[in-house]
Protein backbone atom coordinates (compact mmCIF):
# COMPACT_ATOMS: atom_id res chain seq x y z
CA UNK A 1 0.00 0.00 0.00
CA UNK A 2 2.94 2.52 0.92
CA UNK A 3 4.64 1.56 -2.21
CA UNK A 4 1.74 2.17 -4.31
CA UNK A 5 0.98 5.65 -2.43
CA UNK A 6 4.77 6.87 -2.99
CA UNK A 7 4.59 5.63 -6.70
CA UNK A 8 1.34 8.00 -7.05
CA UNK A 9 3.31 10.70 -5.65
CA UNK A 10 6.08 10.47 -7.46
CA UNK A 11 3.75 10.80 -10.72
CA UNK A 12 2.06 13.60 -8.94
CA UNK A 13 5.19 15.78 -8.37
CA UNK A 14 6.28 14.26 -12.26
CA UNK A 15 3.34 15.53 -13.97
CA UNK A 16 3.45 19.08 -11.59
CA UNK A 17 6.76 19.90 -12.48
CA UNK A 18 6.17 19.11 -16.40
CA UNK A 19 3.36 21.41 -16.14
CA UNK A 20 5.37 24.17 -14.41
CA UNK A 21 8.38 23.49 -16.98
CA UNK A 22 5.50 23.94 -19.68
CA UNK A 23 4.27 27.19 -18.35
CA UNK A 24 7.83 28.68 -17.96
CA UNK A 25 8.79 27.64 -21.91
CA UNK A 26 5.07 29.39 -22.77
CA UNK A 27 6.03 32.05 -20.43
CA UNK A 28 9.63 32.72 -22.08
CA UNK A 29 8.13 32.43 -25.65
CA UNK A 30 5.76 35.08 -24.63
CA UNK A 31 8.48 37.47 -23.62
CA UNK A 32 10.25 36.94 -26.80
CA UNK A 33 7.54 37.46 -28.97
CA UNK A 34 6.61 40.40 -27.20
CA UNK A 35 10.50 42.08 -27.38
CA UNK A 36 9.94 41.20 -30.78
CA UNK A 37 7.08 43.61 -31.53
CA UNK A 38 8.14 46.35 -28.93
CA UNK A 39 11.31 47.03 -31.10
CA UNK A 40 10.22 47.07 -34.04
CA UNK A 41 11.02 50.20 -36.18
CA UNK A 42 8.73 52.79 -38.92
CA UNK A 43 5.39 52.34 -37.40
CA UNK A 44 2.93 54.18 -39.16
CA UNK A 45 1.14 57.24 -37.81
CA UNK A 46 -1.71 56.19 -36.01
CA UNK A 47 -3.11 59.36 -34.11
CA UNK A 48 -5.47 62.12 -35.24
CA UNK A 49 -6.05 63.46 -38.91
CA UNK A 50 -8.76 65.77 -38.72
CA UNK A 51 -9.36 68.47 -35.77
CA UNK A 52 -9.62 72.30 -35.23
CA UNK A 53 -7.84 74.66 -36.86
CA UNK A 54 -5.32 76.82 -35.16
CA UNK A 55 -6.66 79.32 -32.54
CA UNK A 56 -4.41 82.12 -32.39
CA UNK A 57 -3.18 84.33 -29.98
CA UNK A 58 -2.58 82.10 -27.20
CA UNK A 59 -0.24 82.27 -24.49
CA UNK A 60 0.92 78.91 -22.79
CA UNK A 61 3.33 77.48 -19.89
CA UNK A 62 5.40 74.57 -19.68
CA UNK A 63 5.86 73.83 -15.90
CA UNK A 64 8.96 70.88 -15.81
CA UNK A 65 9.53 68.88 -12.87
CA UNK A 66 12.88 69.11 -13.54
CA UNK A 67 14.75 70.04 -16.37
CA UNK A 68 17.98 68.08 -15.38
CA UNK A 69 15.12 65.36 -16.27
CA UNK A 70 15.72 64.20 -20.22
CA UNK A 71 12.01 63.52 -20.40
CA UNK A 72 10.46 66.45 -19.30
CA UNK A 73 13.42 68.42 -20.92
CA UNK A 74 12.39 66.76 -24.61
CA UNK A 75 9.03 67.42 -24.06
CA UNK A 76 9.19 70.99 -23.23
CA UNK A 77 11.30 70.84 -26.63
CA UNK A 78 8.40 69.08 -28.41
CA UNK A 79 5.70 71.72 -27.34
CA UNK A 80 8.02 74.98 -27.92
CA UNK A 81 8.22 73.74 -31.42
CA UNK A 82 4.89 72.92 -31.92
CA UNK A 83 3.73 76.12 -30.12
CA UNK A 84 5.82 78.09 -32.81
CA UNK A 85 4.23 76.15 -35.36
CA UNK A 86 0.92 77.88 -34.19
CA UNK A 87 2.28 81.49 -33.60
CA UNK A 88 1.65 80.71 -29.78
CA UNK A 89 3.31 82.89 -26.85
CA UNK A 90 5.57 80.01 -25.27
CA UNK A 91 7.64 80.07 -21.69
CA UNK A 92 8.83 77.40 -19.86
CA UNK A 93 9.70 77.21 -15.84
CA UNK A 94 11.50 74.63 -14.46
CA UNK A 95 10.57 73.17 -10.77
CA UNK A 96 14.09 72.26 -10.28
CA UNK A 97 13.93 68.47 -8.67
CA UNK A 98 11.62 69.50 -5.29
CA UNK A 99 8.25 70.20 -4.28
CA UNK A 100 9.14 73.95 -3.07
CA UNK A 101 10.25 74.23 -6.65
CA UNK A 102 7.38 72.47 -8.24
CA UNK A 103 5.17 74.54 -6.17
CA UNK A 104 6.85 78.01 -6.82
CA UNK A 105 6.65 77.07 -10.79
CA UNK A 106 3.00 76.65 -10.58
CA UNK A 107 2.32 79.77 -8.90
CA UNK A 108 4.69 81.58 -11.14
CA UNK A 109 2.60 80.19 -13.93
CA UNK A 110 -0.80 81.26 -12.62
CA UNK A 111 0.19 84.46 -12.41
CA UNK A 112 1.41 84.93 -15.74
CA UNK A 113 -2.34 84.03 -16.29
CA UNK A 114 -1.81 81.93 -19.64
CA UNK A 115 -4.27 80.22 -21.90
CA UNK A 116 -2.93 76.84 -21.02
CA UNK A 117 -0.50 74.85 -18.77
CA UNK A 118 1.33 71.57 -20.01
CA UNK A 119 2.92 69.78 -16.95
CA UNK A 120 6.22 68.15 -17.51
CA UNK A 121 6.32 65.28 -14.86
CA UNK A 122 4.56 67.18 -12.29
CA UNK A 123 2.38 64.68 -9.88
CA UNK A 124 -1.23 65.96 -10.03
CA UNK A 125 -1.44 65.17 -6.53
CA UNK A 126 1.72 66.70 -5.00
CA UNK A 127 0.14 69.53 -6.69
CA UNK A 128 -3.57 68.86 -6.25
CA UNK A 129 -4.77 72.58 -5.01
CA UNK A 130 -2.72 74.52 -7.56
CA UNK A 131 -3.57 72.53 -10.33
CA UNK A 132 -7.64 73.37 -9.33
CA UNK A 133 -6.90 77.06 -8.64
CA UNK A 134 -5.23 77.01 -11.95
CA UNK A 135 -8.53 75.55 -13.64
CA UNK A 136 -10.59 77.85 -11.62
CA UNK A 137 -9.28 80.76 -13.57
CA UNK A 138 -9.99 79.26 -16.87
CA UNK A 139 -6.83 77.89 -17.75
CA UNK A 140 -6.65 74.67 -19.36
CA UNK A 141 -4.36 72.07 -18.15
CA UNK A 142 -2.33 69.30 -19.87
CA UNK A 143 -0.28 66.91 -18.27
CA UNK A 144 3.12 64.26 -19.81
CA UNK A 145 3.33 61.58 -16.88
CA UNK A 146 1.21 63.58 -13.90
CA UNK A 147 -1.09 60.47 -13.56
CA UNK A 148 -0.52 57.14 -13.54
CA UNK A 149 -2.19 56.78 -16.68
CA UNK A 150 -3.01 58.11 -20.38
CA UNK A 151 -6.35 59.90 -20.79
CA UNK A 152 -8.76 62.83 -19.55
CA UNK A 153 -9.25 63.15 -16.13
CA UNK A 154 -11.98 66.21 -15.65
CA UNK A 155 -12.04 65.26 -11.63
CA UNK A 156 -8.56 66.34 -11.53
CA UNK A 157 -8.89 69.22 -13.73
CA UNK A 158 -6.63 67.86 -16.71
CA UNK A 159 -7.69 68.29 -20.75
CA UNK A 160 -5.76 65.25 -20.46
CA UNK A 161 -2.77 63.30 -19.18
CA UNK A 162 -0.21 62.06 -22.05
CA UNK A 163 2.25 58.74 -21.85
CA UNK A 164 2.79 55.78 -23.37
CA UNK A 165 0.58 53.55 -21.04
CA UNK A 166 3.25 52.76 -18.21
CA UNK A 167 2.13 49.18 -17.86
CA UNK A 168 2.68 48.57 -21.54
CA UNK A 169 6.08 50.42 -20.93
CA UNK A 170 6.79 48.73 -17.64
CA UNK A 171 5.99 45.50 -19.55
CA UNK A 172 8.40 45.82 -22.31
CA UNK A 173 11.00 46.12 -20.32
CA UNK A 174 10.74 43.48 -18.28
CA UNK A 175 10.16 41.00 -21.51
CA UNK A 176 12.99 42.32 -22.51
CA UNK A 177 14.81 41.21 -19.37
CA UNK A 178 13.15 37.70 -19.45
CA UNK A 179 13.82 37.16 -23.11
CA UNK A 180 17.84 37.96 -22.45
CA UNK A 181 18.46 36.35 -19.54
CA UNK A 182 16.24 32.85 -20.92
CA UNK A 183 14.30 33.53 -17.51
CA UNK A 184 16.88 33.79 -15.29
CA UNK A 185 17.55 36.99 -13.89
CA UNK A 186 18.01 38.02 -11.01
CA UNK A 187 16.42 41.91 -10.87
CA UNK A 188 16.15 44.93 -8.88
CA UNK A 189 14.25 47.79 -9.53
CA UNK A 190 14.56 51.71 -8.72
CA UNK A 191 11.48 53.46 -8.36
CA UNK A 192 10.71 57.02 -6.52
CA UNK A 193 7.33 56.79 -5.03
CA UNK A 194 7.07 60.78 -4.66
CA UNK A 195 5.73 60.13 -8.30
CA UNK A 196 2.39 58.31 -8.88
CA UNK A 197 3.23 56.84 -12.27
CA UNK A 198 6.34 56.00 -11.21
CA UNK A 199 5.02 53.55 -8.48
CA UNK A 200 2.47 52.33 -11.03
CA UNK A 201 5.23 50.99 -13.47
CA UNK A 202 7.72 49.38 -10.54
CA UNK A 203 4.39 47.55 -9.45
CA UNK A 204 3.67 46.72 -12.56
CA UNK A 205 7.53 45.05 -13.29
CA UNK A 206 7.85 43.83 -9.96
CA UNK A 207 4.28 41.98 -10.85
CA UNK A 208 5.94 40.54 -14.04
CA UNK A 209 9.30 39.56 -12.96
CA UNK A 210 7.23 37.40 -9.85
CA UNK A 211 5.66 35.82 -12.95
CA UNK A 212 8.90 34.29 -14.01
CA UNK A 213 9.25 31.18 -11.98
CA UNK A 214 12.98 31.19 -12.77
CA UNK A 215 13.49 34.55 -12.04
CA UNK A 216 14.39 36.63 -8.78
CA UNK A 217 12.99 39.80 -7.33
CA UNK A 218 16.31 40.82 -5.43
CA UNK A 219 14.99 44.58 -4.32
CA UNK A 220 12.72 47.28 -5.31
CA UNK A 221 14.93 50.70 -3.99
CA UNK A 222 12.29 53.41 -3.80
CA UNK A 223 14.91 56.45 -3.97
CA UNK A 224 13.90 59.87 -5.15
CA UNK A 225 14.89 61.19 -8.54
CA UNK A 226 16.16 64.47 -7.66
CA UNK A 227 18.54 62.89 -4.99
CA UNK A 228 20.41 60.50 -8.09
CA UNK A 229 23.30 62.36 -8.44
CA UNK A 230 24.27 61.57 -4.69
CA UNK A 231 22.39 58.30 -3.61
CA UNK A 232 22.95 56.01 -6.76
CA UNK A 233 26.88 55.55 -6.96
CA UNK A 234 26.39 54.65 -2.66
CA UNK A 235 23.53 52.47 -3.44
CA UNK A 236 24.66 50.43 -6.27
CA UNK A 237 27.98 49.65 -4.40
CA UNK A 238 25.62 48.35 -1.33
CA UNK A 239 23.90 45.93 -4.01
CA UNK A 240 26.51 44.51 -5.30
CA UNK A 241 28.09 43.67 -1.89
CA UNK A 242 24.56 42.23 -0.63
CA UNK A 243 23.55 40.43 -3.89
CA UNK A 244 27.19 39.74 -5.64
CA UNK A 245 26.73 37.84 -9.07
CA UNK A 246 22.76 36.90 -7.78
CA UNK A 247 21.96 41.01 -9.63
CA UNK A 248 22.29 40.51 -12.90
CA UNK A 249 20.17 42.94 -14.33
CA UNK A 250 18.91 46.40 -12.57
CA UNK A 251 15.64 47.92 -14.17
CA UNK A 252 14.48 51.93 -13.45
CA UNK A 253 11.35 53.95 -13.58
CA UNK A 254 13.45 56.32 -16.36
CA UNK A 255 17.30 56.41 -17.64
CA UNK A 256 18.85 58.88 -14.95
CA UNK A 257 20.05 56.33 -12.61
CA UNK A 258 22.18 55.46 -14.78
CA UNK A 259 23.76 57.99 -14.90
CA UNK A 260 25.39 57.54 -12.03
CA UNK A 261 25.13 53.58 -11.50
CA UNK A 262 27.48 53.24 -15.00
CA UNK A 263 30.53 54.66 -13.10
CA UNK A 264 30.25 52.78 -9.56
CA UNK A 265 29.72 49.64 -11.82
CA UNK A 266 32.68 50.75 -13.78
CA UNK A 267 34.70 51.31 -10.32
CA UNK A 268 33.83 47.82 -9.36
CA UNK A 269 35.19 46.30 -12.17
CA UNK A 270 32.23 45.28 -13.85
CA UNK A 271 32.61 45.15 -18.04
CA UNK A 272 30.32 47.04 -19.90
CA UNK A 273 28.92 43.99 -21.65
CA UNK A 274 27.50 42.40 -18.27
CA UNK A 275 27.32 40.77 -15.84
CA UNK A 276 24.74 43.18 -14.85
CA UNK A 277 23.05 45.05 -16.83
CA UNK A 278 20.47 47.98 -16.60
CA UNK A 279 16.71 48.64 -18.57
CA UNK A 280 14.93 51.67 -18.34
CA UNK A 281 11.19 51.73 -18.51
CA UNK A 282 10.84 55.16 -19.92
CA UNK A 283 12.40 58.36 -21.26
CA UNK A 284 14.93 57.49 -23.69
CA UNK A 285 17.38 60.48 -22.89
CA UNK A 286 20.76 61.03 -25.18
CA UNK A 287 23.08 59.53 -22.55
CA UNK A 288 20.98 56.22 -22.63
CA UNK A 289 21.32 55.89 -26.29
CA UNK A 290 24.95 56.48 -25.92
CA UNK A 291 25.56 53.73 -23.59
CA UNK A 292 23.10 51.43 -25.50
CA UNK A 293 24.93 52.08 -28.78
CA UNK A 294 28.21 51.45 -27.19
CA UNK A 295 27.57 48.49 -25.07
CA UNK A 296 28.00 50.42 -21.69
CA UNK A 297 25.87 48.85 -18.94
CA UNK A 298 22.41 50.08 -20.16
CA UNK A 299 20.62 47.28 -23.05
CA UNK A 300 17.31 48.97 -23.21
CA UNK A 301 15.55 51.60 -22.83
CA UNK A 302 11.77 52.16 -23.18
CA UNK A 303 12.05 55.07 -25.42
CA UNK A 304 9.08 57.84 -24.91
CA UNK A 305 8.70 59.80 -28.26
CA UNK A 306 9.01 63.33 -26.20
CA UNK A 307 8.63 65.34 -29.36
CA UNK A 308 5.33 64.10 -30.42
CA UNK A 309 4.43 64.51 -27.04
CA UNK A 310 5.36 67.89 -26.62
CA UNK A 311 3.40 68.38 -30.12
CA UNK A 312 0.54 66.43 -29.00
CA UNK A 313 -0.03 68.59 -26.09
CA UNK A 314 -0.17 71.46 -27.86
CA UNK A 315 -2.88 69.89 -30.27
CA UNK A 316 -5.03 68.81 -27.03
CA UNK A 317 -4.64 72.21 -26.10
CA UNK A 318 -5.81 73.94 -29.50
CA UNK A 319 -8.62 71.28 -29.19
CA UNK A 320 -9.88 72.39 -25.50
CA UNK A 321 -9.91 76.25 -26.48
CA UNK A 322 -12.58 75.23 -29.49
CA UNK A 323 -14.30 73.22 -27.32
CA UNK A 324 -13.50 69.70 -29.38
CA UNK A 325 -12.83 67.02 -27.54
CA UNK A 326 -8.99 65.64 -26.99
CA UNK A 327 -7.75 63.09 -29.80
CA UNK A 328 -7.91 60.12 -27.60
CA UNK A 329 -4.09 59.24 -29.04
CA UNK A 330 -1.80 57.13 -26.83
CA UNK A 331 1.62 56.15 -28.48
CA UNK A 332 2.51 52.99 -28.94
CA UNK A 333 5.35 51.29 -26.63
CA UNK A 334 8.56 51.11 -28.01
CA UNK A 335 11.67 49.40 -26.81
CA UNK A 336 15.20 50.72 -27.62
CA UNK A 337 18.02 48.13 -28.22
CA UNK A 338 21.55 47.74 -29.98
CA UNK A 339 19.60 45.88 -32.72
CA UNK A 340 17.37 48.89 -33.88
CA UNK A 341 18.99 51.87 -31.90
CA UNK A 342 20.10 53.52 -35.47
CA UNK A 343 16.24 54.07 -36.49
CA UNK A 344 13.58 56.30 -35.87
CA UNK A 345 15.87 59.18 -34.51
CA UNK A 346 18.35 56.98 -32.99
CA UNK A 347 21.47 58.76 -35.19
CA UNK A 348 20.48 61.71 -32.83
CA UNK A 349 20.21 60.18 -30.03
CA UNK A 350 16.43 60.40 -29.30
CA UNK A 351 13.53 58.48 -30.19
CA UNK A 352 11.40 60.46 -32.74
CA UNK A 353 9.25 58.33 -34.77
CA UNK A 354 9.37 58.64 -38.58
CA UNK A 355 5.81 58.47 -39.19
CA UNK A 356 5.60 62.24 -39.92
CA UNK A 357 3.54 63.40 -36.91
CA UNK A 358 4.99 66.98 -37.66
CA UNK A 359 3.21 67.50 -41.48
CA UNK A 360 -0.06 65.58 -39.87
CA UNK A 361 -0.32 68.61 -37.03
CA UNK A 362 0.49 70.99 -39.19
CA UNK A 363 -2.33 70.29 -41.39
CA UNK A 364 -5.00 69.95 -38.80
CA UNK A 365 -4.29 73.11 -37.70
CA UNK A 366 -3.37 74.57 -41.13
CA UNK A 367 -0.53 76.50 -40.35
CA UNK A 368 3.22 75.80 -42.36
Amino acid sequence: MKHRLIITLCAALVAASALSAHADDTFLAEAKAYTAQATKSGQSWGGPTAGPTAQHGKTIVFVSADQRDSGPRGVAEGVKEAAGAMGWTFRLIDGQGSISGRSAAMNQAIALKPDGIVLGSVDAREQASLIHQAVARGIKVVGWHSLPKPGPAPQEGFVTNLATDPLDVAKAAVMYVIAQSNGKAGVVIFTDSTYEIATAKSNAMADLVKKCTGCQLLKIEDTPLSDTATRLPQLTSTMLQRYGAKWTWALTINDMPFDFMSPALQQAGYKGSGPLLGVSAGNGSESAFQRIRNGEYQAATVAEPVSLHGWQAVDELNRAFDGAPVSGYTAPVHLVTATDIAFDGGKMNRYDPDNHYRDVYRRIWGVK
